[in-house]
């Protein structure tokens, strides 16, 4: 077993256009006076990383990450979540989604402008010494997720074969390139539980470089067993959000949510602490899966200040942080290997 690291904190909700929230320097200082000691970098957002020069210099990646060390500060992952979600966009998302890419392309643009983009985080990732690029799948098949109507036969296998088509060439490079894509299981894209991410993996039979990002808080609001899904997937966990939820149904709302907002929902994401998941038992979890990377702040609390979460955050991660043993407990009342005493002991002599 190995000890993970942490606390980390993923940037993307606290970036702002005012201080101390607007650019790496100012973030950076406000986390690392928090207690954080990793920063977890959206990669579409130019206030905290130009990725086309992270991607093609080494230099400007030695630099960047010196200019964290210098508060204390490490990188925990770049994070390519939006640039994953567009490589696979069903037309309906087209205007939702025209934040998070150039305008005016077709689907074959936006899926080979996607595709350069995450190759670019994948390079980059590579250059500063990273492991894991964190992502979201995107999809074709989520409006079809209740069927109904039926589904038509072949329907959903034809998606993940697309899917993959797509995803193939960035896992490849990133395999060749040492570095893992690790999808957060997410409603709204494909790739959404366990047997989701099992038929991605068999379509793609089995590929080394496709792993996950573990976030139990997607997995509660779906009723899922998030704890039992560590042991069934550990090995393939290379990042983890560490996000709070809780899940209330009543009358009125289920696990759909009525439209409501995300204040009225039965299922609603909290700041650390505040909601249901056991985090003592997904640390040990993953403790004992063998996982050594970071614990990463992910906030999106629908009632809660973001300055507030991220202070309580900091803390609560190096709660649950578990300094796994090098012995066990009851070493003293061992001795040496003796095959003859071994015998006597089993009746055997």
């Amino acid at each position: 077993m190995k000890t993970m690291k942490g606390p980390g904190i993923f940037l993307a909700q606290f970036l702002r256009d005012e201080p101390p929230y607007d650019n790496l320097q100012n973030i950076g200082q406000w986390v690392a006076d928090l207690g954080y000691k990793g920063v977890q970098i959206p990669t579409w957002d130019p206030r905290v990383i130009d990725l086309d020069q992270a991607a093609r210099s080494k230099t400007y990646c030695d630099d960047f990450k010196g200019r964290l060390h210098s508060i204390g500060l490490e990188i925990t992952e770049l994070a390519a979540h939006l640039q994953g979600q567009v490589l696979a966009m069903h037309p309906a998302y087209e205007v939702a989604f025209q934040a998070f890419y150039p305008k005016g392309l077709s689907d074959k643009q936006r899926a080979k402008w996607a595709t350069d983009r995450l190759k670019k985080a994948i390079a980059a990732s590579a250059n500063l010494g990273l492991g894991s690029v964190p992502v979201l799948s995107g999809g074709f098949a989520w409006h079809m997720v209740y069927p109904w109507p039926q589904r038509p036969p072949g329907l959903v296998e034809q998606a993940f074969e697309e899917l993959a088509r797509r995803w193939t060439p960035v896992l490849d490079y990133g395999r060749d390139k040492g570095v893992v894509v690790s999808y957060e299981l997410h409603p709204g894209s494909d790739l959404f539980d366990g047997a989701t991410f099992e038929r991605f993996l068999a379509v793609l039979n089995g590929h080394p470089a496709a792993c996950i990002n573990y976030d139990p808080s997607h997995f509660l609001l779906q009723q899922l067993d998030y704890c039992e899904f560590i042991r069934l997937y550990g090995d393939r966990i290379k990042s983890f959000h560490v996000k709070d939820a809780e899940f209330q149904p009543s009358g009125r709302v289920g696990v759909y949510g009525g439209y409501e907002s995300w204040a009225r929902r039965a299922g609603r994401f909290r700041s650390l602490g505040d909601g249901q998941v056991d985090f003592k038992r997904v640390f040990t979890l993953l403790t004992e899966a063998g996982y050594a990377g970071w614990a990463v702040l992910e906030w999106e609390c629908c009632i809660k200040s973001p300055e507030q979460g991220a202070l309580e955050g900091a803390i609560f991660i190096a709660q649950q942080i578990i300094e796994a043993t090098e012995v066990a407990f009851d070493d003293f009342a061992g001795g040496k290997a003796d095959t003859k005493t071994n015998k006597r002991i089993l009746g055997l002599a």
